[in-house]
């Protein structure tokens, strides 16, 4: 399936760039950025389950915000591009 993730991290403190950080680097390891606080993921359940807790364990939810947009399986349907920055096919052949 996939996840649209979105953040807010506060920044105000160096705790915060830590934290926007790891944030980043998690949603990293589980798809591509395409805005600079939006990334898309695609996961399976086992995945999702595991990348929410840990962005749940990076945060602090009383400064910090995550919105999840649930697309399915069928989401290249309902996702449209205009402009810089092309995504790439994360679902297409990976070559080394």
């Amino acid at each position: 399936m996939m996840v649209l993730i979105s953040y807010d991290v506060a920044t105000k403190d160096s705790n915060g760039q830590k934290r926007l950080r790891g944030v980043a680097k998690i949603c990293k390891n589980y798809g591509q950025r395409v805005q600079y606080s939006v990334f898309e993921c695609i996961v399976d359940p086992a995945q999702w389950t595991l990348l929410r807790q840990k962005l749940q364990d990076v945060i602090d939810p009383s400064e910090d915000s995550l919105r999840f947009y649930f697309l399915g399986a069928n989401w290249q349907k309902r996702v449209e591009h205009i402009g810089a920055k092309p995504s790439f096919d994360q679902e297409g052949p990976l070559i080394a």
